[in-house]
């Protein structure tokens, strides 16, 4: 047995203001927890992404998230949970002024292959993406695959 407070983690980086990565303070070894705060315009993850084997929860505690998905956007408000499969791709986002808070629950813990879709500028459509620390470790940056144009940095 593990507990941890919240209020005594360490944010990593990423498209929110608070991330924690509950999972590592836990030591859980089959499933991926993590806690998101987000302000307007900010997101869980880096692009519309699907994991190959993972299966993700989110429940929303505070404020509302619009999630893009394949189909249409979806509206989750606080007190309500969504679940997508393996391969659907989905992004979270806070389209609101109201911060939300946000757990999420994937399993298993390791996600297999993950596709991140960005906007590129350069290619002038949506296209795969890679992550990647700078050199300075201080940002992480998504890099289109197809001509390698930066299309996003998160501190």
């Amino acid at each position: 047995m593990r507990t941890v407070r919240l209020a005594d983690m360490d944010s990593r980086m990423g498209p929110a203001s608070l991330i924690l990565p509950l999972a590592d303070a836990l030591g859980t070894t089959d499933v991926a927890l993590n806690y998101y705060e987000l302000e307007e315009g900010e997101s869980t993850s880096f692009g519309l992404h699907a994991h190959e084997d993972q299966e993700e929860i989110f429940y929303v505690e505070s404020g509302t998230l619009t999630f893009r998905t394949a189909d249409e956007p979806i509206r989750v408000t606080s007190g309500e949970l969504i679940r997508f499969g393996p391969g659907e791709y989905q992004l979270a986002r806070n389209e609101h002024p109201d911060r939300a808070a946000v757990l999420t629950i994937g399993a298993p813990k390791e996600a297999g292959e993950t596709e991140i879709l960005r906007e590129c500028e350069e290619c002038g459509k949506e296209t795969p993406q890679e992550l990647e620390l700078t050199d300075d470790q201080d940002a992480i940056v998504a890099r289109c695959e197809v001509c390698g144009a930066e299309t996003g940095r998160f501190d």
